[in-house]
């Protein structure tokens, strides 16, 4: 059985090396990530056309996600470079006027000034994704007068969250204006934008992509707590939506993020856009060969409610078991799949479509799921037939068969389905039905007697044109039949 849900993985110092990055697209990763927080353009160029030329010398497409870094607020630098202890009940201030590299035990600056202005007497903020909880006792000009309500260490450059959200930070920073151009000279297949509040977010990261060259769908990160309120908006300008459980836990409260995974996800597949959970899925696995079992009920619940990806962080880019950690990922996905719940669904039934292409997409899920198919081969040149098939929980295989490279990646992400190289060598359907069987009997994916869906357009190589559905019996391809 193929695994059906997806494995991201971070590049970092620890995938560097060509023999460990090999191990890791044997041991199954789709898509990689590039996390722009950390490391130059010089590097993650390196490290993508490395990626693709392994993926190319092992028979395999693997998908490259280019995450933007964001507005993370952050405190400044200490004087000392051991930074500072602070105790319950102490009296601490944020201060945007303290130069950023002076902070000691009284106060540190800011890299957001404007936070002054975004908080208020009582406000609770949390620094180092919560390990340190101040509350705002007065705000006076620059300064943000606290009190230490839990104590412990603080270094530089800790991040610095509102509880219950609030920041106005821009989505988009200088900086990533500048990562945007590169990933579209990259030809990323995903862009990732931070700390989305509102569709707008989305809309304006896909502008700016396209302008600049490139052609990736855009994956937005529910990090802030105001983008609960604006999800459904968010989720129709996105081609993705990633569950990003580190800054959306520290605002919204780490008991209440298992229900809202669970909603989010949930309403993904339900209005077509494909999920990604994220954060801390195998942390123990930085420094250990084998997951918690904690870990393992994480992955396998996100997987049994229906996440297209599972994503590896630190445990991937900087971690000691990147292979073993996308090992047992897939070990766990492919348990968790078995499941009967993963593989039944009522998505959409008695819903209207509004467009043919996707009234083939599920009918032909629909067929599939009620005739004993073995496999699904949808013809595509954008790769939307084959994501409208993925939404509908199933165990069987979605082969996209398309001739251009870029959709092959783009699928990656899709739970369930597989990306082929198919170039069409003629107008006749009866002999393209034919090439279709013959790759998937060259693949081992059907054998002889077996049943297979294939959707595709009238006419080959048009966009939005799939209108036909047709079912054929391996081997029985001498006589021809009519779509």
């Amino acid at each position: 059985m193929l695994r059906r849900t997806k494995i991201l993985a971070t590049l970092g110092p620890a995938t560097d090396d060509q023999r460990m990055l090999d191990n890791l697209i044997a041991a199954g990763v789709d898509v990689v990530r590039v996390n722009f927080s950390h490391g130059s353009h010089e590097e993650h160029q390196r490290r993508v056309e490395m990626v693709r030329d392994r993926a190319r010398a092992s028979g395999r497409q693997v998908g490259v996600l280019m995450d933007l870094q964001g507005p993370k607020i952050r405190i400044g630098r200490f004087r000392d470079p051991g930074g500072i202890k602070l105790e319950e009940g102490d009296r601490f201030i944020l201060d945007a006027a303290c130069p950023l590299d002076a902070g000691d035990q009284q106060r540190v600056g800011l890299t957001f000034p404007d936070l002054v202005n975004d908080v208020g007497r009582g406000d609770v903020l949390l620094v180092n994704d919560g390990a340190i909880q101040v509350r705002v006792e007065e705000v006076s000009g620059d300064e943000v007068h606290c009190k230490v309500l839990v104590g412990g260490p603080l270094t530089n450059n800790k991040g610095i969250n509102k509880q219950g959200g609030g920041l106005s930070a821009p989505a988009l920073t200088d900086k990533d204006l500048e990562d945007i151009v590169f990933a579209a000279q990259m030809e990323t297949d995903y862009l990732a934008v931070s700390f989305v509040s509102r569709a707008e977010d989305v809309t304006r990261a896909r502008e700016l992509l396209q302008q600049a060259g490139g052609f990736g769908g855009i994956v937005a990160k529910i990090e802030r707590a105001e983008a609960l309120d604006n999800l459904d908006d968010i989720i129709r300008a996105s081609d993705a939506i990633m569950v990003a459980r580190g800054d959306l836990g520290v605002e919204i409260g780490d008991a209440e993020l298992p229900a809202v995974q669970k909603s989010i996800i949930k309403m993904s597949r339900k209005m077509n856009c494909v999920s990604i959970t994220a954060t801390q899925m195998m942390e123990s696995m930085i420094a250990n060969p084998i997951p918690t079992r904690a870990e393992v009920f994480d992955v396998a619940n996100a997987v049994i409610d229906g996440t297209d990806a599972v994503m590896l962080s630190a445990e991937t880019a900087a971690g000691k078991y990147p292979a073993k950690a996308v090992e047992a990922m897939s070990r766990i996905c492919h348990e968790a799949e078995k499941q009967a719940k993963v593989r039944k669904s009522h998505h959409r039934l008695g819903k209207k479509f509004d467009r043919v292409d996707e009234a083939i997409a599920m009918s032909a899920m629909y067929t599939a799921n009620h005739l004993g198919v073995t496999a699904i081969a949808a013809l595509t040149e954008t790769g939307s037939t084959a994501k409208w098939m993925s939404r509908i929980s199933s165990g069987i295989p979605i082969y996209a068969m398309t001739r251009h490279v870029a959709t092959r990646r783009k699928v990656t992400l899709f739970r369930g389905v597989y990306p082929v190289s198919l170039e069409v060598s003629s107008d006749d359907y009866h002999l393209i039905n034919q090439e279709v069987v013959d790759e998937l009997l060259r693949r081992g994916a059907v054998r002889k007697g077996e049943l297979v869906i294939i959707t595709k357009g009238d006419h080959s190589g048009i966009e939005g044109q799939t209108n036909i559905m047709k079912i054929m019996r391996v081997g029985d391809h001498a006589i021809p039949s009519r779509d």
